[in-house]
């Protein structure tokens, strides 16, 4: 992820409010359609659609059944791009995503290789159970996260963009499983949790999905409406005092590195780096937006700080013995940002 600065202040704010305005429309349409087809998930289809609209990728961790595999589907639909769906198993190999090269043999008798493009050339790529896959597979995966393309017997061949992946993970079976490393943990710019609806929520979901016909989701942008709208947020402007919260925040998620550290700082093992805190920029813009709103708030940074942290930092082994965890202490360090 590229260093990001600040808008200019000669930048046309009157021009930025008339292009939020216009994506606003067609956002909140986006959001209205989704959630014909998904309920009970307001906050995952948000932080989701953040997640997309900053131009990141996304980890969507819950048990089965949760409508992980739907949401993606039905946003493959929605923000019209052209989406695919890898299942993530132990004999998966790296070329099963990125393609291979295969010779063929012309009429006239000479030979040549052609690549032939894998699931990873879309626009949305679904890694389903991406904890299944070899670490040698998972690492396929990586350059195309961070690079946008990858590289098969020495070319380089660039990705579709927009290009976001959404990988899902079950946090309940670890047999069979192989944990991502820190290195691509940090690749996804939010760890989304998925959990369980609430009563009106799970009985709309009966009588919608088992009934003889079942809503369809249909296309609410174009993918070049969308890359407008990811340039649309870098260029909204973030208040001084919203830098200085996201700083504040990221920085005293890190252990002290002057032996000198608070009670919190003194249970952290590792903590997030800059990538966290340009995560935060570009996320607490794409909040704003879908709310409405033309600049982000210190609101917006301690809404997302779990999503942006959780899967950044680690504890000591000390802390975890004495019934601590990561969600608990980003909460402690909301509430001394708040």
């Amino acid at each position: 992820m590229s260093v990001m600065s600040q808008p200019p202040a000669s930048t046309d704010m009157s021009a930025i409010a008339e292009t939020a305005e216009a994506a606003l429309a067609t956002i909140t349409g986006a959001k209205a359609e989704i959630g014909r087809i998904i309920f009970g998930q307001e906050n995952v289809v948000e932080q989701t659609l953040v997640t997309i609209l900053s131009g990141g990728h996304g980890l969507l961790v819950g048990v089965p059944g949760l409508a992980k595999t739907k949401l993606v589907e039905t946003l493959g639909t929605v923000l019209g791009l052209d989406a695919r769906r890898i299942q993530f198993t132990p004999d998966l190999m790296p070329s099963d995503i990125l393609g291979s090269e295969v010779m063929e043999q012309a009429a006239d008798g000479s030979r040549a290789f052609r690549f032939i493009k894998g699931p990873v050339f879309s626009q949305l790529l679904m890694a389903d159970e991406i904890n299944r896959a070899s670490p040698r597979t998972q690492s396929a995966l990586l350059q195309a996260m961070q690079e946008y393309h990858v590289t098969v017997a020495g070319q380089s061949h660039d990705l579709p963009r927009p290009f976001h992946v959404l990988a899902t993970q079950n946090p309940l079976e670890q047999e069979g499983t192989y944990p991502l490393p820190e290195a691509q943990l940090d690749r996804f710019l939010m760890q989304i949790d998925v959990h369980y609806p609430d009563l009106a929520s799970e009985r709309q979901i009966l009588l919608a999905t088992t009934g003889a016909e079942q809503a369809h989701a249909q296309p609410a942008m174009t993918s070049d409406e969308l890359a407008s709208f990811q340039q649309l947020v870098r260029r909204m402007p973030v208040g001084e005092s919203v830098v200085e919260a996201i700083l504040t925040l990221v920085r005293s998620a890190r252990p002290a590195e002057d032996g000198g550290s608070s009670d919190l700082q003194k249970l952290i093992a590792w903590g997030p780096g800059p990538r966290a805190s340009q995560a935060l920029m570009l996320t607490v813009r794409a909040r704003a937006l879908v709310d409405g709103r033309l600049a982000p708030s210190v609101d917006d940074v301690l809404a997302l700080a779990e999503p942006i942290l959780q899967h950044r930092m680690a504890l000591t082994f000390a802390a975890r013995a004495d019934g601590h965890n990561v969600r608990s202490v980003i909460s402690q360090l909301k509430a001394k940002l708040g």
